[in-house]
C-alpha cells in the first residue's frame, strides 16, 4: 500500500517564499521527481509510505502556515500503485485516483484523506476536520514550533527551547496552543488503524 499527497498552496501569490521552505520538507520524504514534484506553479505531490502520510501533512502545514499569509489544502489518497514512472505525478494506482478524487472535492476542509475503506474515512475526516479548526488560525510563531517538534519528535522543551532560542515557558505555551498533545493522539491513532487495516 502507497499513500499520495495532493495539495496546492493558498494565496500562494502574497509571498514568493514559500518554494525552498516547502521542498525541503517534501524532502524529508523522499526524492525529486520519482516521489515528489512541484507542479503548476503552486500544486505538489508526495508518494510514500501510508504510516508517514499525516505526519508529512502536517509537516508540510506547519512549514506553510509560518508565513502569515499562506495556507495549504492536502488530500492524502491511500491505494496501490500499478504504474511507475520517472515522474511522481505520471504514476498510477489508486492511491493516486484516490489522492486526486479526494483533493478535487475539498471544498471548507484544508485537509482530507480518502483510502478504500469507507468506515475508516469517515472517522479520520471527521477527526481531521477537527484538527484542522486549530491547525488553521495557527500563527506563524506557533507553527514554526510545530514544524521544528515534529522535525526532532525526540526532542524535549529544553531542548527545543535551545533549538528556536525561546524561553521553555513561551515553548510549552506554544505547543499547548496549537494543540500539539492532541495531534499527537491523532496521529498514532492513525498510525495504529492503518497498520491494523489494509485502507
Amino acid at each position: 500500500m502507497r499513500a499520495v499527497l495532493t495539495g496546492d498552496i493558498i494565496n500562494s501569490q502574497s509571498n514568493n517564499n514559500w518554494q525552498p521552505l516547502l521542498k525541503k520538507v517534501l524532502s524529508y520524504y523522499g526524492e525529486e521527481p520519482t516521489q515528489w514534484e512541484l507542479y503548476r506553479g503552486d500544486s505538489f505531490q508526495l508518494e510514500l509510505n501510508p504510516d508517514s502520510a499525516l505526519v508529512a501533512a502536517i509537516h508540510i502545514k506547519a512549514a506553510i502556515k509560518t508565513f502569515s499569509t499562506l495556507d495549504v489544502r492536502i488530500a492524502i489518497g491511500l491505494g496501490d500503485k500499478k504504474h511507475h514512472a520517472k515522474k511522481v505525478t505520471q504514476a498510477n494506482g489508486t492511491a493516486f485516483v484516490n489522492s486526486g478524487t479526494a483533493f478535487d472535492a475539498i471544498k471548507k476542509n484544508t485537509l482530507v484523506l480518502k483510502s478504500n475503506d469507507l468506515q475508516f474515512d469517515s472517522i479520520i475526516n471527521l477527526m481531521l476536520s477537527l484538527a484542522t479548526l486549530t491547525m488553521d488560525i495557527w500563527p506563524p510563531v506557533t507553527a514554526s514550533i510545530v514544524k521544528t517538534q515534529l522535525e526532532n519528535p525526540q526532542a524535549n522543551q529544553t531542548e527545543l527551547s535551545s533549538l528556536l532560542g525561546k524561553s521553555q515557558s513561551a515553548i510549552s505555551k506554544a505547543l499547548n496552543r496549537a494543540g500539539y498533545s492532541e495531534i499527537n493522539a491523532l496521529l498514532q491513532y492513525y498510525s495504529q488503524t492503518v497498520k491494523q487495516h489494509k485502507c
